[in-house]
């Protein structure tokens, strides 16, 4: 689900950026209210599962691999300000340091995942569970719905991206320039995948966090439980808390290698050498409905996949030959980048507050 540099068009890309950009300053202006030293630790620790939960790849129907996206319980803890500024910086990271997603896209990975995931997860639950005890089983099920529906609509506007390429950028002769694939195979071939596998494991994974919270620490809980008493803005949470979301974390981190069992590339994430040389072109076209790919790959998929290079490519690190190996380290690099980001902030955070001009 993470696009690469060159399927978009330019000014597909710029549109998207836009989008991503008013989500990004309204989660900025409501979190901004009650944000403080405390809190950052918070939001980081959602942006590093977010992070770890994406590196999990799981093998979809037609040879390809998808994730999860950690996406709705950060919407269920932080709502939906905290989720798109926690998800928005694990995909950063992702983009910059290990070359999952472009950077001419990030705007749209981060529109589609981060903020269109993070409110269809919130609303969601808020609706299903609106009214339930916040030790309801009724909240259980209402997580599970909510993560199946915004894994599945982040896909859904992933397959509108890829599918409209080819209908509005083309050359004087009809050949693509960027994603080679209509809609009519976009949708289908993206869809499959993330209906029957990927939306289930997102369900799955949420609503077993959310029942180990009520009963570990429903505290966490309170801030989207929309009901009489609670709190309707993100809390600090307590020490304690923070400690057992950070072994969970950590937890997460030392099965990062699990990750790569699935073989495969995710859908329409093909570099423009793979769409190009003859060995698994085979692959590509049986899992986009028996559609041929072009060769050679479009011509503005060519020139913009080189606008950036990660230094650590596919979490491979050049310098290491084991994969499982190499996997674990650009988790915990990876982590370890978010971990930093917020003591960063927290230090800015403390320093205005003991100037005597709090945020």
């Amino acid at each position: 689900m993470h696009i690469p540099d060159g399927y978009l068009s330019p000014s597909t890309c710029a549109v998207l950026y836009s989008g991503a950009g008013v989500g990004w300053y309204a989660a900025l202006r409501r979190v901004k209210r009650t944000l403080n030293a405390r809190m950052v630790p918070l939001i980081a620790v959602f942006a590093a599962f977010s992070f770890l939960i994406m590196m999990f790849n799981l093998p979809l129907p037609g040879g390809t691999t998808g994730h999860a996206l950690g996406v709705t319980i950060a919407a269920v803890v932080l709502g939906p300000s905290g989720a798109i500024l926690a998800v928005s910086i694990a995909i950063v990271i992702q983009a910059l340091f290990f070359g999952d997603g472009g950077i001419t896209t990030l705007g749209a990975n981060c529109f589609n995942m981060a903020v269109v995931g993070s409110l269809v997860a919130y609303f969601t639950y808020r609706l299903m569970a609106a009214g339930a005890a916040l030790l309801s089983r009724r909240r259980v099920a209402a997580a599970a719905v909510a993560g199946y529906l915004a894994v599945n609509a982040s896909a859904l506007l992933t397959a509108v991206e890829f599918g409209i390429q080819p209908l509005f950028f083309h050359d004087a002769n009809g050949v693509p320039l960027y994603a080679p694939y209509s809609l009519r195979v976009a949708v289908p071939a993206m869809m499959i995948g993330h209906l029957a596998v990927a939306g289930v494991a997102e369900a799955l994974i949420t609503a077993g966090l959310v029942g180990y919270l009520q009963s570990a620490d429903p505290a966490l809980l309170r801030a989207t439980a929309g009901l009489a008493g609670t709190p309707d803005a993100l809390q600090p949470a307590p020490l304690r808390s923070l400690r057992r979301l950070w072994i969970t974390v950590a937890l997460l981190l030392l099965l990062t290698p699990l990750g790569i069992l699935a073989a495969g590339t995710a859908w329409g994430e093909w570099s423009a050498a793979e769409l190009s040389r003859n060995e698994g072109r085979a692959q590509i076209e049986a899992s986009s409905l028996n559609q041929t790919p072009p060769t050679p790959a479009p011509a503005g998929l060519r020139r913009l996949s080189t606008v950036w290079t990660a230094p650590i490519p596919a979490y491979a690190p050049p310098f290491v030959k084991s994969p499982s190996f190499g996997y674990l380290l650009s988790a915990m690099f990876g982590v370890g980048c978010v971990i930093a980001s917020s003591l960063v902030v927290q230090g800015y955070l403390r320093r205005k507050t003991a100037a005597g001009s709090p945020p």
